[in-house]
Order: C-alpha cells, then structure tokens, then sequence
C-alpha cells in the first residue's frame, strides 16, 4: 500500500519504519523543520540537551526495549545507569517513590503518612469505592498524611488546576500500589525499592534523544517530507488524499486539536470534541554549569514545594551521558508546566534558578549557560469530561478507515515506549489490513 503518516515523532518514525519493512510505500509528513517531537534534542556548543525534559530508553516489554537499543545504535551506543532519583523534601532528600522513603521524614511527618496510609488501608479493604476524581483519589489510595507531605503539592504544581476536578482514571495504571508492608518496613527504618522496573535505564551516548529518532530514520525505508503540514486529508473513493496526493491509508500522530481541521470528514460533534481537548504545556529550561567536582550521582529529582520555585522536577542531565555536558561542566533540565499563560523573560529565568539554588540543586553563580524552550503539547489535562470526551473521537476514528495513534494523537498518557509499542500494535492492525485487502476497525488493547 501507498501510505501517508502525518507526524514525524517518535510514534509516526517507529510505524513508518515498521511498514517499510513490509514493502509499503510510506510518506512521513513533518510540520517542523525535523522529526522527532517531544523527543527532539538541541546543542548549545558542547552542551546537549533535550527539549522537553529528560527522557530516558526503558521498557517493561523487553521487545520494545530492544528496539528503542537498536536505534541508538546498539549496547555500543548507549550509556547504562542505575536508576537514583530523590524528592527534595524540604531540606532532605528523599528516596523515591516518596512511600517507599518515608522512613527519611520527620518523626512527625512520618506518623502523618502511616497513620493515613493505614486508615486508607482499612477502608480500601472495607470495601470503600475509588473515587472518580483525583484529589479524592489520593486520600482514598495514600491517606491524608501522604497527601499532606508530597502528593497534594506535587500535583498541585504539574497540573495547576484544583486536584477534585481532575479525573482519577488516568493515574490507577500508572502509580502501583506499595504493601502496607514496605510503608512499615520504611517508617521504621528498613531500604524498600518501589518501581522496580524502572530501577535501569539506558540513554543514548550522542545526541541526546532525538538519537533514537535519527536511527529510526536514518535506512527506515520510507520518505520523511520536513517542513510540510497536512493541510487537507480527505476520502476519494476507496482511497484517501492528503494535500491532493493520493493514498491507500492515512495515519495520524499529529496533536488531533492542530490537525482536526486538516479533515474534511469529521463530523461536527466530533470537531467539537477535539476542539474542547487541552494539553498542559512544559517550559524546559536547560542549565549548564561550571563544576568543581563531580555532580551528584543522581537521575532527577521532583521539588514539590512552592517555596522550591515552579520546577517540578530536574533531571542531572550529564549524568545521562558524559557527552551531555563539556569536561569539567554539567547540565541540569528543569520542567516548568503552565497553561498557555507563561511567557520567560529574563527576570523569571534568574528566579527560577534562584530557587533551585535555595533548595541545594545547584550554584547560581556556576551557570554558565541559560535557555529554555516552550513544549505546547507536553502533557495530557485530565479534567472530569477527557474520558468520555475521548473515548468518542477515539472510536470515531478507528471506525472511519483512518488511523490515529501517539501521545496526542491518540490522546494516551504514554511515555516514548509505549509509543513504540503502540506502533507495533499498529503495524499488526494494517498487516491484517494488506493482507485481507478489507476495511477494518482498528481495535488497541
């Protein structure tokens, strides 16, 4: 088949690739001046950093897994670590996932999170409901103490909305719950491990993330066209055009809100849907700094608190790979979340790195280098209406003929690779459909 895949972020690449493989010819549409997305990565001298905060190559499926290696170019072209991530509580550090750390509180603020944890417990097993919204959510899953001592202000700073107006659904699959073993075993002073799976990862050594797009690019078989939006995607017969062009199957992974009027054939509640869905955007700021030894050997951290300034969260960016940063320098990503209303100026950025000094993250006075980039579509708002109002563009589209997947093309708080394996899925669903030569739905687990 000839196919059309609107998007060249990590989701379009891997599926483009996929597809050529199978003999398809595939045309990668790409509104940027290059691929890659929210997985994008940029120099400054002999710094290299990543646009939209630090991501790292992981995967519980170890099939993905090896794909994202391969495009980095293989074990020879990644650098292996052990994951060290911290919340900077007040002025401690914390182990992280913060229940599995508690035990580093206060004794106060440690009978705060035990004696709320287990009377949550108890009425979990009581049989008390999950509540559909998340600030509920939280004192129903971690007890008022747990709320209290990170979550609340922690997810208060990300999402800047009231937490109750933000439905629950979205976090059951992703926060696995702790035994009340390990919460005790912690508070008294035991090491517990949470997000295991997790506990390695693997960056590649040159070029920040965005390696892993070029190597997906670079012998992908298929044809990347930069610089070029879709402007107008429509059926014609029992094919498809994209700006006049003709196709046999249109893939989309472009955010639905800045291509919805790209489609001729939306129906207007439809329209209406994706026009109502919003995106929490990320200012990323990106540090270099001057070093008289060696940065902590930390991964990133999460700073909660409003007196630690807007960040959220700072990944140690040269600790990913020793060419992050030039000999004798290191480099930090700060992640800044806003609704459309954060412009930086200069002021800002000085206060912002005021603040990480305040909090023990860094020396102001060793930045050598400050810039920062805008990230529209960073993270998925989760109000009370995104399910049902997804779940009926979602089945619109799989039921049109056309295909829409990727983290805002679909709508799916999926990191990099769960991207990657929501391609593979894809690429399952249009063998089935070259090889049957018949329309199907798409149908994702």
């Amino acid at each position: 088949m000839k196919i059309a895949i609107l998007g060249g972020g990590i989701s379009g690449a891997a599926l483009a690739r996929m597809l050529a493989a199978d003999g398809h010819r595939v045309v990668v549409l790409e509104k940027a001046e290059r691929a890659g997305g929210l997985c994008r990565s940029r120099r400054y001298g002999e710094f290299t950093f990543d646009e939209a905060g630090g991501h790292i190559v992981f995967s519980k499926d170890k099939k993905v897994l090896d794909w994202q290696i391969d495009r980095c170019g293989g074990e020879d072209g990644v650098v292996k670590t052990v994951r060290n991530t911290k919340i900077r509580w007040h002025d401690r550090w914390v182990p992280y996932p913060f229940e599995n750390g508690v035990g580093n509180l206060t004794k106060e603020a440690i009978v705060d999170c035990l004696a709320g944890y287990i009377e949550a417990f108890a009425q979990r097993r009581a049989g008390a409901p999950c509540p559909p919204n998340f600030g509920d959510w939280i004192q129903w899953r971690m007890g008022a103490g747990f709320g209290r001592q990170f979550m609340v202000p922690y997810n208060e700073k990300i999402w800047k909305r009231d937490l109750r107006t933000m439905a629950s659904d979205w976090v059951a699959g992703r926060v696995p719950e702790a035994p009340i073993e390990d919460i005790v075993k912690s508070a008294i002073g035991i090491d517990t491990e949470g997000y295991t799976h997790q506990s390695v990862f693997w960056f590649p050594k040159h070029g920040g993330f965005e390696q892993m797009v070029r190597g997906t690019v670079a012998g992908g078989g298929f044809t990347l066209q930069c610089g070029v939006a879709a402007e107008r995607v429509e059926r014609a017969g029992s094919g498809y055009k994209v700006n006049g062009e003709a196709f046999d199957l249109v893939v989309n992974t472009v955010p639905l809100p800045q291509v919805e009027g790209a489609f001729a054939d939306i129906p207007e509640p439809i329209r209406a849907d994706i026009r109502a869905l919003r995106p929490i955007s990320l200012i990323n700021l990106m540090i270099g700094v001057q070093l008289d030894e060696p940065l902590p050997p930390l991964s990133w951290i999460y700073l909660p608190f409003p007196e630690q300034g807007p960040t959220n969260r700072v990944t140690y960016f040269s600790n990913y790979s020793p060419h992050n940063a030039p000999a004798g320098h290191g480099s930090f990503l700060a992640e800044v979340t806003h609704r459309g209303d954060l412009k930086p100026d200069a002021a800002w950025l000085k206060g912002v790195v005021g603040a990480l000094g305040r909090a023990g993250i860094l020396q102001p006075e060793k930045v050598v280098l400050l810039e920062w980039c805008d990230n529209e579509y960073a993270y998925i708002d989760q109000d009370l209406e995104f399910a049902s109002r997804i779940s009926r563009v979602r089945r619109w589209f799989d039921e049109s003929g056309y295909v829409t997947f990727g983290r805002f093309g679909r709508y799916e708080y999926h990191n990099s690779d769960q991207c990657v394996q929501r391609a593979m899925q894809v690429h399952a669903h249009i063998r089935q459909l070259a090889a049957s030569g018949a329309p199907a739905p798409l149908r994702l687990p």
